[in-house]
């Protein structure tokens, strides 16, 4: 592999975190500012998704199909439909920060179903990681909502333990995400039907804003940062690609704050420096058991 990135790769990796970060605030406008139901718009994202991908869905069924949809479903659908009813009351730049629970979150379901071994070093990591996020959790103020978090943390906790069992399964990430949306359809639909309400009229109310926010999740995002992150995994060392996604949260704060007008108090200044310093550890420190490309990146 080449030891370094060509503007190119550079280039693609900048798009990525940008469509990352900014995912997090158009999802704050569709459900806070727009009113979008979170479960209806995990819907819609995810039809999205299958839409686009349906040329994957029609070729062969992927062996284990029961388990793809299952561990597709936690990295998607529930991660994301949990972190959307979190946005509903906390700020993109404190869920932003959350998001960086993921590589420590994932590194410890690795400790405990793969046999993986923590030096102190990444230990450390991990402590600093959680213990950031932490404190911006559970430090009240106007953008970080602890409740909101709450369910932010969720998210971030169950698609971290379905990425660590991702290794078992031999399916191309296009088509994990193609099946993950349709096992996202078959929960969300009927849930959004029997806990959510007015769907169709906050569509009706702004059905171009409501359609840009669910092509930008669906497409520019899911099928689009997402396919274009692995590629790179294919071309270039992991250890070049993972240290470059911790742009995300300083880019998720920086829109956060022009877009949606966050506030950033001391609490996610703070603790979003310990999660930032904990998760550089751990995607430069090397694991035995996990590929990097299976570290959670910090972005919905």
């Amino acid at each position: 592999m080449p030891k370094n990135l060509p503007l190119s790769a550079l280039g693609i990796m900048l798009f990525c975190n940008v469509a990352w970060a900014m995912n997090i605030v158009v999802s704050k406008i569709a459900v806070a500012t727009l009113g979008v139901p979170p479960l209806f718009y995990t819907v819609l994202r995810s039809a999205t998704v299958v839409a686009v991908l349906m040329p994957l869905l029609l070729r062969q069924r992927p062996a284990r199909l029961p388990l793809v949809l299952l561990i597709g479903f936690a990295i998607t659908g529930g991660s994301f439909g949990l972190q959307f009813v979190g946005l509903q009351t906390a700020s993109p730049s404190a869920v932003g920060i959350v998001n960086l629970s993921g590589a420590p979150l994932t590194v410890l379901f690795a400790i405990l179903f793969l046999g993986e071994e923590v030096r102190w070093r990444r230990g450390l990591g991990m402590a600093l990681a959680l213990g950031g996020v932490g404190l911006a959790i559970g430090a009240p103020s106007e953008a970080g909502d602890p409740r909101g978090l709450g369910f932010a943390f969720a998210g971030v906790f169950i698609g971290a333990f379905a990425s660590v069992f991702v290794k078992r399964l031999e399916i191309g990430a296009a088509t994990l995400q193609a099946w993950a949306g349709v096992a996202s359809l078959a929960v969300m639909l009927p849930a959004t039907l029997l806990l959510e309400s007015g769907q169709i009229e906050v569509v009706r109310a702004a059905p171009l804003a409501v359609a840009l926010c669910v092509l930008f999740a669906g497409v520019i995002v899911s099928v689009g940062a997402h396919s274009a992150y692995f590629r790179l995994f294919q071309t270039y060392d992991a250890n070049l690609i993972v240290p470059l996604t911790l742009l995300t949260p300083l880019l998720t704060i920086s829109f956060g704050t022009w877009l949606t007008g966050d506030t950033i108090h001391w609490p996610l200044i703070v603790g979003g420096t310990m999660a930032l310093a904990g998760v550089a550890i751990i995607v430069i420190r090397p694991s035995r058991t996990l590929p990097k490309e299976q570290i959670p990146k910090p972005e919905t």
